[in-house]
């Protein structure tokens, strides 16, 4: 658990993080979205202590970030950064194998857990453990850095706009496999971003700032329903609001009964997906297949039904 309790940090007469107070759960994803400037990115730093707050405290299970040597409590912080922030002459293993060296591993144990990782993000040992950064895409460089960010086994993983650098379709594999590893290691993520998108989906909670301050601290489907403040409905986008709700839940959880024609969709999708389909095919309904069987429908009423924001 980290608790956040008053944090400010000003420079000069700058204040760039006003007074935030938040708590974040273990074993969770949460978001900290907003503007260039809004301080989303000071914010995160202050957690590893790469920057030192003006005021407040941050307790990291309990105990204050303080009482622990900026370097022991970074040695026990994952951070992956925009540009993977690879060593360029170093190998993928050799880069994954960073903190585990400098905390002292025996070589067997650092060597099985490179091995592990790289599995785990679908990099071939073999194949990929020799090669050097500028031999790789961009997707599998970012894999890289969130593998090496992972290696030494965290609690905790700091994100500073991790995708930002990659195009579309890569991004939304990158995001996948960070949600895949999140569950798979149960690692406390603190992501950064200014793409709503990125942070509704990512995101078990959304901490929306602006000029330094914490507008709104809650789940996507609140967030979008309820926006606290003009600002946090403008970065939802009023017209965008629906399709943002429709993102949050899948086709599996809203099957109802019935037998109707059509390519069948897969339950797994959202319901985003899922709509987008049914106005492409000019359906009413189209039936759902989960396993291989088909074991329902889904149906346009009910999309438009969810995609209401609650009063």
């Amino acid at each position: 658990m980290i608790e956040i309790d008053g944090i400010t940090k000003t420079y000069d007469q700058t204040t760039v993080v006003d007074n935030v107070t938040m708590t974040i759960e273990p074993r969770s994803v949460c978001v900290i979205v907003g503007t260039s400037g809004s301080g989303k990115t000071t914010l995160m730093r202050m957690i590893n202590r790469l920057v030192e707050p003006t005021s407040g405290s941050i307790r990291i299970d309990g105990e204050d970030t303080r009482n622990t040597p900026a370097y022991e409590l970074r040695r026990k912080i994952g951070y992956a950064i925009q540009g993977h922030g690879l060593f360029p002459h170093r190998s993928v293993g050799q880069n994954i194998a960073t903190v585990p060296k400098l905390l002292g591993w025996e070589k067997r144990k650092i060597a099985d857990r490179v091995d592990e990782l790289m599995h785990m993000f679908q990099l071939d040992p073999a194949q990929f453990r020799d090669r050097l950064p500028n031999e790789l895409s961009g997707g599998q460089q970012q894999r890289v850095g969130v593998a090496r960010a992972l290696a030494a086994k965290p609690n905790i993983l700091l994100m500073d706009e991790p995708f930002g650098a990659l195009d579309p379709v890569i991004r939304a594999k990158a995001q996948e496999d960070l949600l895949a590893v999140q569950r798979q290691s149960e690692t406390t993520i603190v992501l950064v971003t200014h793409d709503m998108e990125e942070a509704i989906h990512l995101g078990n909670k959304i901490a929306v700032m602006d000029k330094g301050k914490l507008l709104q601290f809650d789940t996507p489907a609140q967030i979008i329903a309820h926006p606290a403040t003009d600002f946090v409905a403008e970065l939802i986008g009023t017209g965008e609001r629906p399709f943002r709700l429709l993102s949050l839940g899948k086709v599996a959880d809203f099957v109802e009964p019935g037998d109707v024609g059509g390519e069948p969709i897969e339950a797994g999708m959202t319901l985003r997906d899922a709509y987008a389909e049914l106005l492409w095919s000019g359906r009413d309904a189209l039936p759902v297949r989960k396993n291989g069987a088909i074991v329902g429908k889904i149906t346009l009423a009910e999309l438009a039904r969810h995609a209401r924001p609650s009063q």
